[in-house]
């Protein structure tokens, strides 16, 4: 779908509105602040558009109570067309350029980025997510480079002060990353029993720790990076190494400098578009990846817009109220 056959569908804010509600109410209309399932539309010269009053609690609200674009003032258009770009776009967009093609503030365009990447974040499902029948893992870490000085040679990876990133990923299937202070054992193993169903087989590098990890799930092959071995017939983790180099092109090549503070936001914008892409046959036997629709992006996007509430933090920064109910 392009820009103009979205702005067709959707022409005024009126259609923004109920296109909204028919998403994000695909069940029928919750009160956000009770989660009470009856309420009534309130009508009258005086009342804004899409206001609702529930039954329950008697309080009043709209389908955008509650979720990132709670108390905006931006046109829910503008909202919709940022979303349209970051779920189309390869490597994301960075706030100054976002803010140059909605003709608002880089400040606004901002938070606007980052609320609609905390719409992104599903890393909350306590069940585990990836399965299936192979899930490779590996760690990555992700940060500026230091100043060159000549004579001087710096470490790499998780020689640094770098952020280190744990990923688990099921070979044609879906991603999840999560931030981790080093590549210990005690770091690793919680997010992995966390994630990954204990019958998938795991690929992994050489780290010894995901040996001893590995004795809880189905299995465990992997290659020897240090001797130079990045694939052993169907052994390897180049699905996840994949990923992280996704990461680092949407750091170089987009961002150009992550802070720690703010870097799992851009984690989860990487691994949403992952997420997104399903298998198919290109006429030659061999399955890729294609990305779904861009329009079933944006549903499956505001499917996770409620109870997640994105404010300005008091010192500075985001303030992030969530409630999964």
């Amino acid at each position: 779908m392009t820009i103009n056959e979205l702005r067709k569908n959707l022409p005024d804010e009126k259609a923004c509105r109920a296109y909204l509600e028919q998403v994000i109410w695909k069940q029928g209309r919750v009160c956000p602040h009770c989660g009470c399932l009856e309420s009534w539309a309130i009508k009258g010269r005086s009342a804004r558009p899409g206001l609702y009053e529930c039954s329950g609690c008697r309080r009043q609200f709209t389908v955008t109570t509650k979720t990132p674009m709670h108390s905006t003032k931006l046109p829910l258009w503008t909202w919709i067309l940022a979303m349209y770009y970051m779920v189309n776009s390869s490597k994301g967009v960075s706030s100054v350029y976002m803010a140059r093609w909605l003709g608002i503030t880089q400040k606004a365009a901002w938070k606007l980025c980052h609320a609609i990447r905390e719409m992104m974040d599903t890393n909350h499902d306590k069940s585990p997510a990836v399965g299936g029948v192979v899930v490779e893992i590996d760690e990555k870490f992700l940060g500026g480079k230091p100043r060159k000085k000549k004579g001087v040679v710096h470490k790499r990876g998780k020689g640094t002060k770098k952020q280190g990133i744990l990923v688990m990923v099921e070979r044609q299937g879906i991603v999840r990353a999560e931030l981790i202070e080093n590549d210990s054992i005690e770091a690793i193993k919680p997010h992995v029993e966390r994630h990954v169903d204990k019958h998938s087989y795991l690929m992994t590098d050489q780290n010894p720790n995901y040996r001893s990890i590995a004795k809880d799930f189905a299995g465990h092959s992997y290659v020897n990076h240090g001797n130079e071995e990045f694939a052993r017939g169907e052994v390897h983790n180049n699905t996840a190494e994949s990923l992280n180099s996704q990461l680092e092109r949407a750091k170089f090549g987009v961002f150009h400098w992550l802070s720690k503070r703010h870097m799992w936001r851009y984690i989860n914008e990487v691994a949403f578009r992952w997420n997104h892409r399903h298998p198919v046959q290109d006429g030659k036997g061999k399955t890729v990846m294609k990305f779904l629709p861009v329009i079933e992006q944006l549903a499956s996007l505001l499917n996770c817009a409620i109870w997640r509430l994105v404010r300005r933090g008091l010192s500075g920064g985001l303030r992030i109220c969530s409630n999964y109910v």
